[in-house]
């Protein structure tokens, strides 16, 4: 299975890991109330940007991921790996990691 990535970024996840970026959260609440920054928390959601090959079982076939590039996932607060590069933050996650996938 070819690696699949959505936008150029030059960090590929390896194994069954996958690269993501964690989605803004919201600046106003209902009630037009603005949040300073120190006042927001991090949102354990993320957009996948990239995704590894998988993992091997034991008898060395390949398992499929279960997410694929462009879903918005759920993840554990503290699982993800956070990485710097050009000025932007991603995260790289195990696939266990992930809780679940937000559809729309």
């Amino acid at each position: 299975m070819a690696q699949q990535t959505a936008k150029k970024v030059s960090l590929k996840p390896l194994g069954n890991r996958v690269l993501a970026q964690r989605l803004e959260p919201e600046e106003k609440l209902k009630g037009g109330i603005i949040l300073p920054d120190s006042a927001k928390k991090k949102q354990e959601s993320a957009k996948v940007l990239a995704v590894g090959p998988g993992s091997r079982s034991e008898d060395g076939q390949l398992l499929p991921m279960p997410v694929k590039v462009g879903d918005t996932i759920l993840m554990d607060k503290y699982a993800a790996q956070e990485v710097t590069l050009d000025d932007e933050e991603y995260l790289i996650l195990k696939a266990d990691d992930i809780i679940a996938i937000i559809e729309d």
